[in-house]
């Protein structure tokens, strides 16, 4: 891939942005060593809230590099790091997830993950089969450049080193709301605008974004039917809570399309898993129903909630039964803010080229990124990072234990991010 100078002009009527050559120059060189980064997390992968030798590594990286400030044990495992450039400029941040999945990596790389934790109470396999390891790469790559280049840098950077996007385990807090609630966005250093990086099987090097909704809301779903137990011979001297279960989960799927406003955005309801009865013949006293609700729209969210209630009540009280709903707030809307997107547009199309900046679809996955929106304008985009000699059907999914990544895209991330924080305050100029 040629390289671009983030040097170049945004019109005649603005400044160099960034650093011009220099600056290119040491974003090239930090490659080998973003990928070295990238390998290491990889072959060493933690789950969620349990990020510990992952964040003692970005912390000692970190100090290497002589930064104002290094905060740990941010939301638990997270890492804060600061610095202040050599002119003055706002506060921005550039934020990485750093947690990894119960997933048994299948991918056969000199590197691949063989580490074991814990979860659910039980001892899994741990891989980072959704790039985690490359963002975290990235961003400290992002850092050495930075930090290398500060005195050229306007303003301040946050470096966030996210835990727990994948969503803390058990009843613990975590994940971006838990670094908010911890005071990250507030105080009198706090960023006023931040960028998110997503590596996606798209191909190695593009970026994809979409203004407003991006990707979607997601809702935890626990439903509990509750009927009178009896002999499955005689149904009628008891109440089916299975029976029940199977109508709530059919009239569900009728709720997008006959209930809610398509207009306004896609939304899917999913039962995922069904329990009940230990026997054929023994209709139990309860059944529970598990899944996940993704929306675009905060109010069509909103309609969905009471709407899915209601059908559920109402279904349970028609069987003699009754039921509780359960919905619980796995991520908010992921929203690219339509003003910023368009602002730091040139700096994408320098990082990636301009034929390389692609409008994406929206995307009914979720990320915990959207919490920080709720406070301040962001921007997350999708690096592709899939083999472009693959067809794109063939290339592993996040998430798949095969999950793996053209490493040459890496740079592409890193350039990102650096033009970001050197273009944000050059671009208020506007």
């Amino acid at each position: 891939m040629a390289i671009t100078l983030l040097g170049a002009c945004l019109s005649n009527s603005l400044p160099a942005l960034a650093a011009g050559q220099p600056l290119e120059a040491a974003i090239a060189a930090s490659e080998d060593q973003v990928i070295a980064w990238r390998r290491h997390f990889h072959q060493h992968p933690e789950l969620s809230n349990r990020e510990f030798e992952t964040a003692k590594t970005i912390a000692a990286a970190l100090r290497k590099l002589k930064l104002d400030s290094v905060e740990t044990g941010v939301a638990h495992t997270g890492v804060v790091g600061t610095l202040v450039g050599g002119k003055p400029g706002p506060v921005i941040a550039l934020r990485a997830d750093m947690d990894a999945l119960p997933v048994a990596e299948q991918t056969g790389l000199p590197f691949a993950s063989t580490a074991r934790g814990e979860y659910n109470g039980a001892e899994v396999p741990v891989m980072h089969a959704c790039g985690h390891d490359a963002h975290v790469a990235m961003l400290l790559g992002a850092a050495k450049v930075l930090a290398e280049q500060r005195e050229q840098l306007a303003g301040t950077v946050k470096f966030v080193f996210q835990p727990a996007e994948e969503g803390p385990p058990g009843d613990e807090a975590g994940g971006a709301a838990l670094m908010i609630a911890e005071g990250l966005l507030s105080g009198k250093d706090a960023p006023e605008a931040i960028i998110g990086l997503h590596v996606w099987p798209n191909d190695a090097g593009e970026i994809t974004y979409r203004a407003g909704g991006f990707m979607a809301a997601a809702d935890n779903l626990a439903i509990t039917v509750t009927g009178r137990q009896t002999h499955g011979s005689s149904p009628w001297l008891g109440v089916d809570p299975v029976y029940t279960a199977a109508q709530i989960t059919t009239a569900l799927q009728g709720l997008p399309g006959r209930h809610l406003d398509v207009t306004r955005g896609p939304v899917v309801v999913t039962v995922g898993s069904i329990h009940g009865g230990v026997r054929g013949n023994i209709i139990p006293d309860t059944v529970t129903l598990s899944g996940t609700l993704r929306t675009f729209d905060m109010d069509v969210r909103d309609d969905l909630h009471e709407k899915l209630r209601n059908t559920v009540t109402a279904i349970a009280a028609a069987n003699g039964a009754s039921a509780e709903v359960t919905i619980t707030e796995a991520a908010p809307v992921t929203v690219n803010d339509p003003a910023l997107l368009k602002r730091m547009m040139p700096t994408l199309e320098r990082a990636a080229g301009a034929a390389r900046v692609q409008e994406g679809p929206a995307i009914t996955g979720a990320e915990d990124f959207g919490y920080f929106e709720q406070h301040i304008p962001g921007l997350f985009l999708h690096l592709g990072v899939g083999d472009p000699d693959t067809p794109r059907t063939e290339r592993p999914a996040n998430h798949s234990p095969y999950f793996d990544i053209e490493e040459d895209a890496l740079i592409t991330g890193v350039r990102t991010l650096v033009g970001f924080a050197m273009d944000y305050a050059a671009t208020a100029e506007q």
